[in-house]
């Protein structure tokens, strides 16, 4: 066992990237489907679990129970199991398309837990063929999603840290599927603007929010990083003390960044993505005018078990 944080590039990994990120849209159209309707649009969130991307219970539309449905990154499977036992797998394998997939993993799920329709439009990438019909993202390398798992984890941990003592609303680690990233978003209780009338903004972004997360790269930044943003950002947000000095603002992103293999490269990454995100809440709830006590708790140990 080691310490030691993996490498992540997406130059290096970006085809199985893809094709682990269209599968991941399929299980959020299931969770979209099925999940009862939250605030900010929680209920189609997935988590990282011990497996990998998993949706939470979903409620059987046949009445029978709840199921899960999930991307086993070590068995390297996509998998539906019904909460009386039942499971149904299907492999992921080298050169199989998304479609492939898509359409065997919704049989399955048929059997399990009845008649279950899903919209398999992607959403949020630049494809747009049909996730049923996807012929395009075949490649799956083994290695490549271990390394991505491992990575992902690391950057998970953080996260939780960091959002644990909180005393306000806060959002589990989320995996959006979207975006293809893990984030946790903390709200100050207050509602604000959405920035575009698109129907995942003006659901996601009505409140007011710091987000922080890690996302693998993708074709705009080619390299894993963690990543921090306010909405509403007030004039000043860009300019912060950000620690550590690795960090740095992202004009074309809109965000704070802290490359993967710089937090990787210090003595203790753990602590070196710990210290970002809570350099850049500290500095957002300053800026954005949240409660003090808000902006302490964060830096706070959490609460005692009584």
């Amino acid at each position: 066992m080691t310490d030691a944080w993996p490498t992540a590039s997406y130059q290096q990994w970006a085809a199985t990237c893809d094709t682990l990120h269209a599968h991941t849209q399929v299980l959020g159209k299931f969770a979209v489907a099925l999940a009862p309707p939250e605030p900010q649009l929680q209920h189609a969130a997935l988590r990282l679990t011990a497996r990998g991307w998993e949706t939470c219970p979903l409620p059987a539309p046949d009445g029978s129970g709840r199921f899960v449905v999930l991307l086993d990154m070590h068995a390297h499977e996509a998998v539906a199991e019904h909460s009386d036992g039942r499971v149904e797998r299907v492999p992921l394998t080298p050169d199989r398309p998304v479609g492939d997939v898509a359409r065997e993993l919704l049989a399955g799920v048929r059997r399990l837990a009845g008649d279950v329709h899903i919209d398999p439009t992607p959403q949020e990438v630049p494809w747009s063929v049909p996730l049923d019909a996807d012929d395009e993202h075949a490649t799956y390398d083994r290695d490549q999603v271990a390394a991505y798992f491992a990575a992902a984890g690391r950057a998970a941990s953080v996260l939780t840290e960091f959002r644990a003592p909180y005393r306000g609303r806060s959002t589990p680690v989320n995996a959006w599927w979207g975006s293809f990233d893990l984030a946790v978003s903390m709200f100050s209780g207050q509602p604000a603007e959405p920035p575009s009338p698109d129907f995942i903004t003006r659901n996601a972004m009505d409140a007011q929010e710091v987000a922080v997360g890690w996302w693998p790269g993708d074709p705009r930044h080619p390299v894993a990083a963690f990543y921090a943003y306010a909405h509403p950002a007030p004039p000043g947000f860009s300019d912060g003390p950000i620690r550590p000095a690795a960090a740095y603002w992202d004009s074309a992103l809109g965000e704070y960044i802290l490359n993967h293999d710089d937090a990787r490269a210090s003595s203790d990454p753990h602590a070196t993505a710990l210290e970002f995100v809570r350099s850049v809440f500290t500095h957002a709830c300053s800026v954005c005018r949240w409660d003090d006590s808000l902006a302490a708790s964060a830096h706070g140990d959490p609460p005692p078990v009584h």
